[in-house]
């Protein structure tokens, strides 16, 4: 496991450090009951008296050190959060675009997906994702040739890509009504999922005040 921590005395480090997980001293409260992402399994782990080699201390620093650049290390993070939640958007879109093909409500004769109004939403909730790809080609494309973008930058794609993939579910949701939001189906499950990145940090607030004080600033 890696462990954000610090060292004791007068000048204290802080970073990170490597902890075994089978290490004696290691507890898990399952205190995890969140709307969304219940799969995620993210429990409290609580330290009490856990040794570890001197060697697993793997990146420590001065606090005033982490201020440094962390546009390489941000760039990642939004790219893990902007696929995770892109993905749980496809699983929404596909559930939806199987229940328009197979649903005929018996006042129409036909699948639902012979109407204009969900082939419109479907061609909506499409384009999201098909933005929502070409921020996530671009970032990692970028990053891997060793010039990702700034920090701020990045976080403003996580706030377009999940936006992207909350709207996309939300569309699926709207169009299919009770069946969507039941629990006998996967979607209100992708849609408790994909509202999560909301309060994945950095939140929406936080994101968007940076990228307004750095443009005020050039």
């Amino acid at each position: 496991m890696i462990v954000w921590g610090r060292t004791e005395g007068d000048d204290p480090l802080v970073g990170y450090f490597l902890v075994p997980a089978d290490s004696p001293g290691i507890r898990i409260e399952e205190t995890w009951n969140h709307a969304g992402m219940r799969a995620s399994g993210s429990h409290d782990v609580i330290l009490n008296d856990v040794a570890i080699p001197l060697d697993h201390a793997v990146d420590l620093r001065r606090p005033e050190e982490w201020n440094e650049d962390s546009s390489l290390q941000i760039a990642w993070m939004v790219g893990l959060l902007g696929n995770l939640y892109d993905a749980v958007a496809h699983q929404g879109r596909d559930w939806f675009a199987e229940f328009a093909r197979s649903r005929v409500p018996t006042n129409l004769g036909a699948p639902l997906s012979s109407l204009y109004r969900y082939q419109e939403l479907l061609g909506r909730i499409d384009a999201l994702l098909l933005n929502n790809r070409i921020l996530l080609q671009d970032l990692i494309r970028r990053t891997e040739e060793g010039a990702p973008p700034p920090a701020s930058e990045a976080q403003l794609l996580k706030y377009l890509i999940t936006g992207n993939a909350i709207d996309a579910v939300a569309l699926a949701v709207e169009a299919t009504g009770n069946p969507g939001l039941t629990r006998n189906n996967p979607l209100e499950r992708h849609y408790r999922d994909v509202l999560c990145s909301r309060a994945h940090a950095p939140q929406n607030d936080a994101v968007l005040t940076h990228a307004g004080r750095i443009g005020f600033s050039q």
